[in-house]
């Protein structure tokens, strides 16, 4: 009876310093913000074509790499994490956010060395997001196949 008082006094506790979550607002930044991002990214497609007189396909491969670049970078200057504070997953969901949880883990653990540091937690996020995109992958090109979709 004791522990369930206590139980509620502190969910009370919590729930009055809990900070309110402006669900909508944040929405709105990170559709915003991610569109930004895909607009940077047809920028610098349409601009590695005139410039370089390249194919999109080889432009589009420039324009992963200069966002992962930006993103790394960014990350090592200490400027991602303050910028996902206010873009969330506008800067989380593309892949410059695949990029940050690669580059910050790497970071994190360079002291530890090459081998222990830097190249056992390197994936330690991004891992589990490849795990996961490849199961998932597989399973529904299974699925495709047995239903009659045959390959692609």
């Amino acid at each position: 009876m004791v522990k369930k008082m206590k139980n509620k006094k502190y969910e009370e506790i919590t729930e009055k310093h809990k900070p309110n979550e402006h669900r909508g607002k944040n929405c709105l930044v990170a559709f915003l913000i991610g569109g930004l991002i895909g607009g940077l990214g047809e920028i610098l497609i349409e601009l590695y074509i005139m410039w370089f007189h390249i194919s999109q396909s080889q432009a589009s491969t420039y324009m992963i790499i200069t966002l992962i670049f930006l993103a790394c970078l960014c990350t090592a200057l200490g400027f991602f994490d303050k910028w996902v504070t206010f873009a969330r997953c506008g800067l989380l969901i593309p892949i410059t956010g695949f990029a940050h949880s690669m580059q910050s883990a790497s970071l994190e653990y360079k002291t530890e060395g090459l081998v222990y540091g830097i190249g056992s937690n390197a994936f330690k996020l991004a891992g589990t997001v490849i795990v996961y995109g490849v199961v998932s992958a597989w399973s529904f090109g299974m699925i495709r196949l047995l239903i009659g979709g045959g390959a692609v």
